[in-house]
């Protein structure tokens, strides 16, 4: 590994100097992976010119098969029609459908008729699959076996197959192409009994998913199940493809990353672009949005101002409530976005999963809020343009109960939102971010003046204005 550093970095410093006679010999002994990340950390022009040095075509479609994003298209857009058609038969179809899925239409069109036939209707019928369904992410190259063939048999049909990319499992097929079983290759070469039915050894009782599923069920199908491939059936069960274990961890990358910016308020196409207005423009509709939400804030803030000026003493802590329901309501709706993308709320009751929330809010809030009325009676006590009409502790009791009212809310508010988006087919990702963040702010507002009322009316019919 360390060497393998040290030539990329050698391999940088090259590209740098222009270097490209040495550095043509030097790419010949690198791994394409580490190739495709020289060529996304350069420029685009020097990006291309290092692609092109490459004389290896085999070479070049590994690369181009590693690269993403600008680096991709940048290499794509250098390279002909006839060149790229070149490229793309030497990969594995599903390979060569993610590349051609990237190009226009008419491109994508005018390769597929440069490409051989063969090769074309593979990723022709792959093209027609939704990207990110299982369809788009299976290869149609598998390994099957008649039910009716012996182990033998199967055996000696191994060794005159053609296939690119390694196999570690055969499948067994009825009569119709129907998929009934499956077997490892390591347990067929243990087989002692050559002669055996092939059905009499195969596992029956295996996993599969249809070509419309989601890549997202599919990656968890495949982490249940400990799979290192998945095979794909139509829907008179029919085998069609496989799913390997490497374009799963890609998918779930890609999820991840998407979540991870929908908690934001961005986008994960964020990552491609370097100019500002277009990261600016992916940014801007959340926070137009907050933006929206928040102006609610401060009418809200300024009623409280003008109705409550003489316990202003209180409007010292409108920034702590805001803060405090603002990371528990993430806290939890985190919590619950993650808990539906691992499927584990499933079978588990939507209200017990609220009253844990409301239980676990109430229990923060009066930790907080405990702390917060002992900071308020310090800062109000020794505040001189605090009014005497309440006492100090009164005050600090106030503010106290107002957070503890607010964290339990937003808690649970927090997992209400993204199990109601859930429901209605809504990604819950959304959910989070500056929408349950601006909102929990309004809402805490409210909370805190409405309790702030609450106890300013309790304390007047006890002891009188």
């Amino acid at each position: 590994m360390p060497d393998r550093e040290a030539r990329k970095a050698r391999i940088l410093a090259l590209a740098e100097a222009e270097a490209w006679q040495e550095l043509s010999v030097m790419l010949t002994d690198l791994h394409p992976a580490d190739i495709a990340e020289v060529i996304r950390e350069e420029p685009a022009e020097v990006g291309q010119r290092i692609f092109a040095l490459m004389t290896d075509e085999e070479q070049q479609a590994d690369v181009l098969s590693h690269l993403e994003g600008i680096a991709e298209r940048s290499v794509i857009e250098s390279l002909t029609n006839a060149k790229l058609s070149d490229l793309v038969e030497e990969m594995a179809p599903d390979d060569a459908a993610d590349v051609l899925a990237d190009l226009s239409e008419e491109r994508s069109e005018e390769v597929l008729d440069l490409m051989e036939t063969e090769e074309s209707e593979e990723v022709r019928a792959l093209l027609e699959y939704d990207e990110e369904s299982a369809g788009g992410l299976m290869t149609p190259e598998f390994l099957s076996f008649k039910s009716t063939l012996t182990v033998g048999q199967a055996l000696d049909a191994i060794v005159t197959m053609d296939q690119d990319e390694p196999i570690y499992n055969a499948y067994v097929v009825g009569l119709r192409g129907e998929l009934v079983g499956v077997i490892s290759l390591w347990d067929l070469l243990r087989m002692n009994d050559r002669s055996a039915p092939l059905m009499s050894v195969a596992d029956q009782d295996l996993v599969s998913t249809t070509a419309d599923t989601d890549q997202e069920e599919v990656a968890r199908l495949m982490a249940k199940y400990d799979l290192t491939a998945l095979p794909v059936v139509d829907a008179e069960n029919r085998l069609v493809g496989r799913i390997t274990f490497d374009d799963v961890q890609d998918v779930i990358e890609d999820e991840a990353s998407e979540d991870i910016f929908r908690l934001a308020g961005s986008d994960d196409a964020e990552l491609e672009y370097n100019s500002p207005l277009q990261a600016g423009r992916i940014r801007l509709p959340w926070l137009l949005v907050t933006l929206g939400i928040t102006f609610f804030g401060s009418l809200i803030l300024k009623k409280f101002m003008l109705n409550l000026t003489e316990v202003l003493a209180l409007s010292f802590f409108v920034p702590i409530v805001m803060a405090m329901c603002g990371s528990t309501g993430m806290q939890s709706s985190t919590l619950i976005i993650r808990s539906l993308a691992l499927n584990s709320l499933d079978g588990v009751s939507k209200p017990r999963i609220l009253g844990r929330e409301i239980l676990t809010g109430a229990m923060l809030g009066i930790i907080c809020g405990a702390i917060m009325a002992g900071w308020a009676l310090l800062v109000i006590s020794h505040s001189p343009e605090h009014r005497a009409m309440y006492p100090s502790i009164f005050l600090a009791i106030t503010a106290g109960l107002a957070l503890v009212s607010a964290m339990t809310f937003a808690t649970v508010y927090g997992a209400f939102v993204p199990m109601l988006l859930n429901r209605f087919k809504v990604d819950p990702a959304v959910a989070s971010g500056p929408f349950v963040t601006a909102s929990n702010d309004i809402i805490a507002l409210l909370i805190y003046y409405g309790t702030t009322l609450f106890m300013i009316g309790m304390y007047q019919q006890t002891v009188g204005p």
